[in-house]
């Protein structure tokens, strides 16, 4: 049987906390950020917690590691 690998792309982007959460980067933080208001900038500085049960299986089916 092959070794299973870690999907670093999602490695990259997500990360599962101690008490099972997914937390991901919030979108739109790269550029473009000078016309919005300092309200949207300030949350997009927080991650953002993904509850979805389907996002955490493919999660641990592409970090089988973690």
């Amino acid at each position: 049987m092959p070794k299973l690998k870690t999907r670093k792309a999602v490695s990259q982007r997500f990360k599962l906390t101690k008490k099972g959460k997914l937390l991901k980067r919030t979108d739109g933080q790269d550029h473009f950020n000078a016309r919005q208001t300092g309200k949207k900038k300030r949350n997009k500085r927080s991650d953002n917690s993904l509850a979805n049960t389907k996002a955490k299986k493919t999660f641990v089916r592409a970090m089988p590691h973690s």
